[in-house]
Parts: structure tokens; sequence; C-alpha cells
């Protein structure tokens, strides 16, 4: 019997799955791609080559090589610097991309296929020329858009000599990849256009909802909303990365516009390195209605993301096309009604509408943002039907199993 077990896996076409984050990282990036490889277990022999971690679980030193859920998990050193310090990032990203380079011509074998997601953006170009020079097929997983998301975070000019040589290098990117994967229908119109006249087929597959651990929870038993003791209040939640590509600023403006108003609170929860601006602003301006508050672990989702009526999804301009926030997903498997800053016909603003479950204003507009809570606050009767509408809309579009049985089919 276990001859035959073993039979049928090593018939079983090699999968390699190519990120910098992996188990035991909990997380966007890692918690993802850790279930995803492990959903794909029955289809292909999955092996990871990742890194050791350096987010949630930064500290833990990993086994360089382990067996963990029917994944074998290789791990490449490198630097663990602050990831906050542009340099200390850059220097982690060279010493990773040299070791996981390395790492691929020794593993790789012809006819393996190749999966690498795109953060950070050296890691596809390593995955890339290892595949390329082992004889393997690699597949794009596009969670961020380069050069675009540093252009919309404002570290790169627009048609400057590196962005233009970033768009040259990523043509070749696309040019052998055999399919590129999207997370949203913004960002496959915008891959279809940097790909035209490459004939590469691009799919959507969007992330998925912890659906077995993220539950809508009765606002009267949250333990959280009792100990900030805002139970009263009309609370609006921001939880997440506090990056460069997130809006922060326009829902600080309109909390200030609104601090007098006893009605609203914002609460803040995540890190990032917008966090030490945020803590500044909420100390200067003497905001009451703000309460900031330490990451959390995964495991506390369901306790965190009830904690509110309404929960903000934040994206600056120029981001059409370049991400799709995954906690959305677990903002309506948690049934909460959504309030996205973000431009017009982006995923998050397609989801939001399609499914009836929130509403969306443009990014960097406090005072139509101020008015939109005024609006809603108006409207607060319908919070109970967006968030069954939201649940279910979890319940059947973005759930583990959904994802899993597209991922088979385009990786086949």
């Amino acid at each position: 019997m276990e001859t035959g077990k073993h039979s049928n896996s090593e018939n079983r076409q090699t999968l390699w799955v190519v990120t910098e984050l992996y188990y035991p990282e909990e997380t966007s990036t890692g918690y993802y791609l850790t279930r995803l490889a492990e959903g794909l277990t029955v289809d292909f022999q999955v092996k990871v080559l990742c890194g050791q971690p350096n987010y949630s679980a930064k500290g833990l030193k990993a086994a360089k090589k382990e067996l963990y859920r029917s994944v074998e998990i290789y791990r490449a050193a490198g630097t663990t610097l602050d990831k906050d310090v542009i340099i200390f990032r850059l220097i982690n990203m060279l010493t990773l991309g040299i070791s996981m380079f390395f790492k691929a011509l020794r593993h790789f074998q012809k006819g393996d296929r190749v999966l690498v997601v795109t953060t950070p953006p050296s890691l596809p170009f390593i995955a890339a020329f290892a595949s390329l020079l082992k004889g393997a097929g690699y597949v794009l997983l596009i969670h961020d858009n380069y050069p675009e998301i540093l252009i919309a975070a404002q570290k790169a000019r627009e048609n400057s000599l590196f962005v233009n040589i970033l768009n040259y290098c990523n043509r070749w990117l696309y040019k052998y990849a055999s399919k590129i994967i999207v997370c949203g229908r913004d960002m496959f119109e915008l891959v279809g256009r940097k790909t035209e006249g490459l004939d590469i087929p691009v799919e959507i597959i969007q992330n998925w909802a912890e659906l077995e651990n993220v539950k809508p929870f009765p606002r009267a038993e949250n333990r959280l909303l009792k100990e900030l003791k805002i139970e009263d209040k009309l609370v609006f939640l921001y939880a997440g990365n506090m990056g460069y590509p997130n809006d922060i600023e326009s829902i600080i403006d309109c909390a200030a516009k609104l601090q007098d108003d006893e009605r609203f609170f914002f609460v803040f929860l995540g890190a990032g390195v917008k966090r030490k601006w945020l803590e500044r602003e909420i100390v200067e301006k003497s905001l009451k209605n703000v309460r900031l508050l330490e990451p959390r672990p995964r495991s506390e989702q369901n306790i965190f993301l009830n904690a509110c009526d309404v929960a903000i999804v934040t994206l600056v301009k120029k981001m059409w096309g370049v991400s799709m926030p995954s906690r959305t997903y677990n903002i309506l498997a948690a049934g909460k009604p959504i309030l996205a800053l973000t431009e017009r016909d982006s995923e998050i603003t397609k989801v939001v509408e399609e499914d009836r479950v929130g509403w969306a204003v443009l990014p960097d507009e406090p005072e139509m943002l101020r008015q939109k809570i005024l609006e809603i606050y108006e409207n607060r009767n319908e919070f109970e039907a967006m968030s069954k509408r939201a649940r279910q809309a979890a319940l059947e579009k973005y759930s583990l199993e959904t994802a899993l049985m597209k991922y088979k089919k385009a990786l086949r």
C-alpha cells in the first residue's frame, strides 16, 4: 500500500512555490502561499523555496529543510534587517535573492513547474533565470504590480530612467512566463496592456477568506469594544498594513474634522512605515476619537474584525490595477460593511458595489469621506442586510476551495 502511494507521488509533476514568506509566517503573503501550497499537494508534488521568517514570526529560526503537511520546504539564508528602513530592505532582498538563486539552480529540474509570487520585486526574476537555466516552466503570481506601486507610493517618477528600465525587464519576464495569474479584474486589464503582443495567458484568481476562523460575532459580546469603552459609538476599523500604498492620511484628516462629534470613533490596528507618522498625528492633533492598537496575531482576527460597525480598506491614488488588499475577504467573512477609499472601477470598488456590501469614495478626499461617514450614520439601519450579503459573498465567491479549483486548473 505504501509503495503505491509513493508511486503516485513520483508520477505527479513537481510544483515549486517560490516566495519570500511561508510557514511559520502568518503575514498576508506567507499565509496565502502556505495554504495554497498545502492545498495543491493532491495534484502536485509540492516543494517550496522561501526565506527565513522576517515579519510576524521574525526571530524564529526555522529548519533549512523540512517536510510540513506534505510540502517539502527549502529555506534560503538571508539578512533579516529592519524592513521599514529602505536600505536595510534592499540588503535583505539582495542577500536572500542570491541565496535563493543558488538553491533554485541546485534543486529545480527539467520539466518542473514553478509558481513565483511578485513580492519582493526581485524574486520573480531570480525564479525566472533559474527556471530557464534548468528547463523548468514558470508561472507569475502578481500580488503587486511594479513599477506602478513605486509610482503610487511616490518612490519613483513616471517615465524616469529607472521606471523605463524596470518596464523593459518586465517585458522580458512576461515573455518567457507560461502564464500570469492576477488577483483582480483591474489588475487583469493593466497586465493585459503590459503584455500586449506577447500572447501570454492571463487569469484572474482572487484571494480567499478564512471562513473557518472568521465569522460574524455579536457586537454586544465583543471584548475589544468593551476594553476600549466604545460600545455606544459608531466604530470604524482600519486593520492591516499601514504602508505607503495605503491612504491613512485621509482617515486621520476626516477624524480631525469629526473630533467634536461624539457619535464616531476610529480604531487602527497594525504595523507599517506609516505607523510612527500616525502616532505623531494622534498626539499633535489631540484626537480623542482615534485609538491606535498594536498588531494582533492572525488567531485573534475574529475578535478585532468584529470590533467595529464598518471596516475601512484604503489605497492611495494611482493604485488602480496595482494591488488588491487581501484583508477585504476576511472583512466579508466577518460580515462587516466596507468603506473603501479607492479609485473608480478598482477590484475593491467592484466587490463593494456588485455585492452591495458598502461604500466607495476616492482617496485623498477627506471632506468627501466625512460626508460619506455622515451618510453612513443616517443609513445605519442597512448594516444588518449588508452583513448578511457580505458573509454570503465570502461563502459563495471567496472560499479557499474555490481558489484551489482555479489554481489547479491554471497550473495543469
